[in-house]
């Protein structure tokens, strides 16, 4: 009997072989950052600038591949969610405005 030896190159096929490459530590102080901004957003009704931060930064993070990948999503969920409710309260402020509601106590 012959037994068959599996090398690398066999799984992944057509003599590639592919090797996980390194995670830098910035990603995964990037993914810390985004988490952090998200709940602090959510917790203290923070809606534009920090948001915006934690989104890139928690992208930067995904894309860099970090090893706190949980923590990234995490912030890009709970940084798009706080950017999604301006950006609604934002058109509902607006469109208050202009069908006059807020002027309506004015007129005499």
């Amino acid at each position: 009997m012959t037994t068959a030896h599996i090398t690398p190159s066999t799984i992944t096929g057509a003599g590639t072989t592919q090797f996980a490459q390194p995670v830098s530590e910035g990603s995964r102080g990037f993914a810390i950052t985004s988490f952090v901004l998200g709940v602090a957003s959510v917790v203290s009704g923070w809606t534009f600038i920090a948001p915006i931060t934690g989104l890139i930064l928690g992208v930067i993070a995904l894309r860099r591949g970090t090893s706190e990948r949980s923590l990234a999503l995490w912030g890009v969920w709970l940084n798009g969610i706080m950017l999604a409710l301006a950006a609604l309260a934002a058109v509902v402020m607006l469109s208050l405005i202009f069908l006059g509601v807020f002027s309506l106590p004015f007129l005499a």
